[in-house]
């Protein structure tokens, strides 16, 4: 793999995947989507994560607020805060964004197409997000096949590949992961509330925290925080 572009939208998963590929690759590019979430703080710590690594940075806007239908997207729609997970659930849960990344992904494929970079990179996994449809083995191959057949690939080009290298990884897993790639995580956020403190009650922040403390370090994150911000 020579180049590739890491959807990256600064939080932990995929600041693991950006490790990843800079281990196997020596053209990185990084791309984040302002879509109009209400964490939009991770845009910023995005660029931050990416200007340390010296990686090349990309924001693209789509904006997702007017498709509606999640709570990332509309303020009216109240994040879910209880520490159980329903046990029948009937559908995808509140912060599940209509079709995100299939949205993502096609708008990857097409900025990577114009730059005649083949490799896709996202930290898509299932272990703390079961119930969304949009991050599962099934969704990147179909995700796959529909790049090819709608791009010069089509006409014999280079095939484009989506690489998802945390698919089947727990989020233990996925750190221990990264601290072995030497990932910087101090200015991941994973939060849905907003602030680059974790609230510590929504969904992703139980997860960061639980998997934090089974691997027996101190989230980086919070550590700078705790520290006193930037350095």
């Amino acid at each position: 793999m020579r180049s590739c572009v890491v959807l990256f939208s600064g939080g932990l998963d995929s600041t693991t995947a950006l490790a990843w590929a800079r281990s196997r690759c020596d053209d990185v590019r990084a791309l984040t989507f302002d879509y109009g979430q209400r964490h939009r703080v991770e845009i910023a710590m995005a660029r931050k994560t990416a200007g340390r690594l010296g990686v090349p940075h990309t924001i693209l806007k789509v904006d997702l607020r007017p498709v509606g239908g999640s709570a990332l997207t509309d303020p009216r729609i109240p994040l879910p805060r209880s520490p159980r997970r329903p046990t029948s659930p009937a559908g995808p849960p509140a912060t599940y964004v209509p079709f995100r990344n299939g949205i993502f992904l096609a708008l990857a494929a097409a900025w990577a197409e114009a730059r005649g970079i083949r490799d896709l990179v996202c930290g898509f996994h299932v272990e703390d997000s079961p119930d969304y449809p949009d991050t599962t083995r099934a969704f990147v191959t179909a995700m796959e096949r529909a790049v090819r057949a709608g791009t010069r690939a089509a006409f014999g080009g280079p095939r484009p590949r989506i690489l998802a290298p945390l698919l089947g990884l727990g989020k233990t897993d996925i750190i221990r992961l990264g601290l072995g790639l030497g990932a910087d995580y101090s200015y991941s956020v994973s939060c849905y509330a907003g602030a680059e403190r974790p609230c510590g009650t929504c969904s992703s922040c139980r997860f960061r925290a639980r998997a934090w403390k089974a691997v027996g370090r101190e989230d980086p994150l919070l550590a700078r925080l705790r520290k006193g911000g930037s350095r």
